[in-house]
């Protein structure tokens, strides 16, 4: 009987495949962003879009205020299911 699961988890990437990640990062994707991003900075009002993007009443300066705290509430190892138990924590600050 042939083993079908033999290699499934292995990468199946060969040595000098660049299609594929690498190590921590996909150096591909990195250089296309960086190119993106040095693009956008050379030919576009940058000031101009932070302008258009700045809140245009106070209920949306509270609203991008709200979803900032709580994006910073949460670093990114932790597990969603804990912050109720961590934040009725006696050793934290309201």
């Amino acid at each position: 009987m042939k083993d079908d699961t033999k290699g499934r988890d292995q990468p199946t990437r060969k040595t000098g495949d660049k299609s594929g990640p690498h190590g921590e990062g996909n150096y591909e994707a990195t250089r296309q962003y960086n190119e993106g991003l040095k693009e956008h900075v050379l030919h576009h009002d940058i000031e101009k879009e932070a302008r258009d993007a700045a809140p245009k009443t106070p209920a949306e300066a509270t609203e991008m205020r709200d979803a900032e705290a709580a994006g910073k509430a949460r670093s990114r190892g932790d597990d969603a299911s804990q912050s109720e138990k961590r934040d009725e924590s006696p050793t934290r600050k309201p």
